[in-house]
């Protein structure tokens, strides 16, 4: 059965992965960006888990996780992009 929310997570984490390389190589930024990294590909990891939860206990916490990954990431996602803005 297809899931909208793990497509979008798996979709994400993709992006994130881009933009790591991208900021990696291209801007040189190391510290915000491994953050970036970290919390953004959790997010489908931890979707992947729920889905194996071993009960509705389990599931929901784990997507609890998910979400405050989730949010983690647009938080990098706004110090990243106010950084950039900063350095023009």
């Amino acid at each position: 059965m297809k899931s909208v929310l793990k497509d979008n997570s798996y979709s994400s984490a993709i992006e994130i992965v881009k933009t790591f390389q991208l900021l990696q190589s291209e801007k040189k930024e190391f510290v915000l960006n491994k953050q970036l990294l970290r919390s953004g590909t959790a997010v489908g990891a931890l979707i992947r888990e729920a889905e194996f939860g071993q009960n509705k206990a389990g599931f929901i916490n784990r997507l609890s996780v998910a979400l405050n990954e989730a949010n983690e990431t647009a938080y990098w996602l706004l110090i990243l992009t106010l950084h950039k803005a900063e350095n023009i």
